[in-house]
């Protein structure tokens, strides 16, 4: 399941599936996705 955080407050979003999604703390609708910090090595041929 993806998760969002808040871009105001960075806190995580609980339920994502709601339209008009708003943060609860601070009332931000603004959200950014959260990516795994991971590096991908691609072998070229």
């Amino acid at each position: 399941m993806a998760e969002y955080r808040c871009a105001k407050c960075g806190e995580r979003a609980k339920n994502v599936n709601s339209l008009g999604l708003q943060c609860e703390k601070c009332g931000s609708k603004i959200f950014f996705k959260d990516r795994p910090n991971v590096k991908k090595v691609l072998k070229s041929d």
